[in-house]
């Protein structure tokens, strides 16, 4: 179980890059249209008339065609929020901020169809809401095993980490989950 210290350390190493925060960009990401710059005034209208929310669209239809959406914005993990019901956008947004706090650096936006936080290009942190249980997902299996005390009484599974919707995750504990994280994508 890493000190506070040892969490505090971990994190400021990682955000004290020897190299850009930013991965170069991708040329050729830049000769494809976006998805959201195509029609998406008429598209959000007509999704609003049936009840699904553009970001819910979206990540439906990229998984369709079998494309990753990368983090793109903090504005999607709003509209990801504000899709969500009380107590759950509540709760969530909680945990963003918690996330914000130790990785202020961080790339905000959706992958994989949920809210993502990104160093350096590498998924470090996310979340999702579920009908009867939230997710704080690491993006890593090797996470958990290492806080197995730190986690005792919550359900896991190689990937997800569930807790109540009403229910936050401990400040200390996101922070370690982020730690461990941290020196697994940038060893030392």
């Amino acid at each position: 179980m890493p000190a506070p210290a040892a969490v505090k350390a971990t994190i400021s190493r990682v955000l004290r890059p020897s190299r850009p925060l930013a991965p170069p960009p991708n040329p050729a990401s830049a000769s494809r249209p976006a998805l959201a710059n195509t029609g998406s005034a008429i598209a959000q209208r007509a999704l609003a008339s049936v009840g699904i929310p553009m970001p819910v669209f979206r990540s439906l239809l990229l998984g369709l065609i079998g494309q990753q959406n990368g983090a793109v914005s903090a504005e999607e993990i709003d509209q990801y929020l504000s899709a969500l019901e009380e107590p759950k956008r509540t709760t969530l947004a909680r945990l963003r901020q918690t996330i914000l706090d130790v990785l202020p650096e961080a790339d905000q936006g959706i992958s994989y169809g949920v809210p993502a936080f990104k160093i350096r290009g590498k998924t470090i942190a996310g979340f999702a809401a579920f009908k009867n249980h939230l997710s704080y997902l690491p993006h890593s299996g090797s996470v958990f095993p290492q806080l197995r005390d730190e986690l005792k009484g919550y359900s896991t599974s190689s990937g997800a980490l569930r807790f109540g919707i009403d229910e936050p995750l401990p400040v200390p504990l996101v922070e370690k989950l982020i730690a461990v994280r941290l020196r697994q994508a940038f060893p030392a």
